[in-house]
């Protein structure tokens, strides 16, 4: 154990059905939460506070708090421009801080496997 407190990499956890969900996702909608989910684990902030609180965060990712009233409460990462979202909370304990995945949505489509016809 460390003295203080520790910084990124982040652990991040997941709940059963939120891990259920990421394993049904098709292979280029996983590869979207694996990118969604590197960025939460190693920024500074998880909750990514601030005046550009997105600025850092690839095309089509965004960073909310479930609720403004509660800024250090659950959070959601949007990722594929809104299509899908991480609902987390950040565990900032002294000697295991970690993030929790909660729920896991995506509401994308299956990117087209042949070209269109042609008319």
């Amino acid at each position: 154990m460390t003295d203080g407190f520790m910084g990124p990499p982040w652990q991040m956890d997941w709940r059963l059905d939120a891990l259920a969900a990421l394993e049904a996702l098709p292979a280029h909608a996983r590869e979207m939460v694996y990118a969604a989910r590197a960025e939460l684990v190693t920024a500074k902030d998880p909750y990514f506070r601030g005046i550009e609180t997105d600025a850092g965060l690839p095309d089509g990712m965004k960073v909310r708090p479930i609720r403004s009233t509660e800024p250090k409460g659950r959070h959601i990462c949007l990722f594929d421009n809104g299509q899908g979202w991480l609902r987390f909370v950040f565990v900032p304990r002294t000697e295991d801080p970690q993030i929790v995945v909660e729920q896991l949505f995506w509401l994308g489509t299956e990117p087209p496997t042949e070209p269109p016809a042609e008319q």
